[in-house]
């Protein structure tokens, strides 16, 4: 099937909407419905980028003569060959690395090589590729699966307070791939009654666990509203105000005189059964310019490896969550999987009774894989590290200096004896010579450390350290 041309979505523009989740009332279809893939910031416009939406094989890539993001299905028509292995060509086509087809954005054959001259296969709807909406808001591409037609009328799940005052905020973004599905995690996230106790020591503390009266004031197809009055931390934060916008965005987002307004965003990117793609924002709006001065000059990277480690608090035990709840008859039988007996799990009932009551599960009969190891779980590098653009720069960096750490470290050794003879092997010599050598080996050792931070995961979470006495 040809598909229509890609279309950029203008935010101002003024059309007629209709509903993410198609025409069904008693249905949410997921496939009709934008959602963000990667960071623009993280993509590289001189190849393709593959990626997996909603069970489907994609490529991502940067068409110099319209200077938009295309998005077509990662697969030739010719012979099926994967278009992310090829390369952006001399015309600035996606070409096909098996046989040199090529392709424009729209998905529309250009170029058969091999065919005689004069040739018109390349103009048959059989040699095109199935291409897919796109649109960058907010720092993110989004892709739209579902029917071209219905795309520039479909809403983009944008975050609103942002939009509104962007200038005033200050966000904090990152993402990983998770090995479990979407609806795991936008469950879990939506749970602010887990943090005091999972995340333990690094952005929680048991000592602020509370009772929770949480309300739902508004539900339907496209999503619901609650509302927390006290707030987390015993209601040192002020209240909490949290959305679901159907099928994949939900964010908290409360005020305190004490810090400011501080959200916490999450769209839950559906890959396939049993992987999404997390996309956290964490935007700020505080009182005092100079919290924001810190967040600016804290490097990106950076703030991924703590980033990670929160992620990895709760990662192991949600990957093997899902898989009971599977076996104990899924979304469909909630009721009798889950005890859930007070107003803290009121969300998590809500979103589960969304599931259900608009058939909602993105991926419906299909069975989880098998259970991954531990060390497949805390695996960071290719779940973030080589995807993100911050993280392995900053990789190869330190790869860099850490090599030449141990380089001159080893020069100053092996030449120590003629260092000390030629300078008269005074005292100050051999205790400067020293002190180099040491220094450069403790950041031999430093750098080691902080590398395998983008390799790995913590063995154990800091929830199940021994408390300090």
């Amino acid at each position: 099937m040809v598909v229509s041309p890609e279309k950029i979505i203008n935010a101002k523009q003024e059309i007629e909407t209709v509903p993410a989740g198609g025409d069904d009332p008693s249905r949410f279809d997921w496939k009709e419905a934008w959602y963000p893939v990667f960071y623009v910031e993280d993509l590289d416009k001189t190849k393709p980028t593959r990626f997996t939406l909603l069970g489907t094989d994609i490529v991502i890539w940067w068409e110099e003569k319209t200077q938009s993001w295309s998005v077509l299905e990662d697969k030739c028509t010719h012979r099926l060959a994967p278009l992310s292995e090829g390369r952006i060509n001399e015309e600035g086509l996606l070409e096909c690395p098996y046989h040199g087809w090529a392709f424009s954005g729209e998905g529309k054959c250009k170029a058969i090589p091999q065919q005689i001259e004069g040739g018109s296969a390349e103009t048959s709807q059989r040699a095109c590729v199935a291409s897919m909406p796109t649109a960058v808001r907010q720092g993110l591409l989004f892709v739209y699966p579902g029917s071209p037609e219905r795309a520039e009328k479909t809403p983009i799940a944008i975050v609103e307070p942002i939009e509104e005052d962007p200038q005033d905020w200050v966000v904090l973004n990152t993402f990983r791939d998770l090995p479990y599905d979407a609806l795991t995690l936008l469950e879990n996230v939506i749970d602010s009654s887990h943090i005091p106790y999972t995340h333990h020591r690094s952005v929680g503390n048991r000592s602020n666990v509370m009772s929770m009266e949480l309300e739902v004031v508004e539900s339907d197809r496209q999503g619901f509203k609650g509302f927390w009055e006290e707030g987390p931390r015993k209601g040192t934060l002020g209240s909490q105000y949290t959305n679901f916008i159907a099928p994949s965005l939900m964010w908290h987002d409360l005020t305190s005189q004490q810090f400011g307004r501080t959200m916490t965003v999450v769209y839950a990117t559906p890959i396939r059964k049993g992987e999404c793609r997390l996309f956290a924002r964490f935007p700020f709006k505080f009182s005092s310019k100079i919290p924001s001065l810190f967040i600016k000059l804290t490097p990106r990277w950076y703030s991924h490896i703590g980033n990670n480690n929160v992620l990895e608090d709760d990662q192991i035990f949600l990957h093997h969550q899902e898989r009971y709840l599977e076996r104990d008859g899924g979304s469909s039988n909630i009721a009798k999987a889950f005890y859930l007996p007070t107003k803290a799990d009121l969300y998590v009932s809500e979103l589960r009774n969304w599931v259900n009551n608009y058939n909602a599960d993105p991926f419906a009969g299909e069975s989880l894989p098998p259970a991954l190891t531990k060390e497949q779980l805390l695996d960071r590098y290719h779940s973030h590290t080589k995807k993100c653009s911050s993280c392995r720069a900053a990789l190869a960096n330190i790869k860099r200096l850490r090599f030449w750490c141990g380089v001159i470290a080893l020069i100053i050794w092996a030449t120590s004896p003629i260092l000390f003879l030629s300078f008269g092997g005074t005292i100050a010599i051999s205790v400067g010579t020293i002190a180099t050598i040491l220094t450069l080996s403790g950041a031999w050792f430093g750098l080691g450390k902080l590398e395998g931070r983008f390799y790995r995961g913590r063995e154990i979470p800091p929830r199940n350290l021994p408390e300090k006495k």
